[in-house]
């Protein structure tokens, strides 16, 4: 029977793999977020809202996938999907990223 560290090994790995993607999803569509404000309350730039609102929708949906995958598999509790719904993507997702990082160096310090 191989030892407990290394069936937790590849489950911790893919935490990790899914959480690195919401990182990079949710910094990329925080600054698309960060420009559509500046465009829609700051330069009134209708046409660039018109292009950037979508994208920043597109990344929304993809951040609330990618979190209620990982609640799915058992990886993380529903909170993460939901505080990123609540504040409209890349702010929850990064502060549940950071949170979980830290659940999972303090439950597996070895890794």
């Amino acid at each position: 029977m191989p030892p407990a560290s290394a069936t937790t090994a590849p489950d911790i790995a893919g935490t990790k793999k899914l959480l690195n993607i919401v990182l990079a999803v949710g910094i990329a569509d925080l600054i698309l977020f960060l420009v559509l404000i500046y465009v829609a309350f700051i330069d009134r730039s209708d046409s660039a809202v018109s292009a950037i609102g979508p994208i920043h929708g597109i990344g929304f949906v993809a951040l609330l996938g990618l979190t209620a995958k990982g609640a799915v598999d058992g990886r993380w509790g529903w909170w993460f999907p939901a505080i990123t719904l609540v504040t409209t993507g890349p702010p929850g997702s990064i502060i549940g990223d950071l949170i979980l990082r830290k659940q999972l160096a303090e439950q597996h310090p070895e890794v």
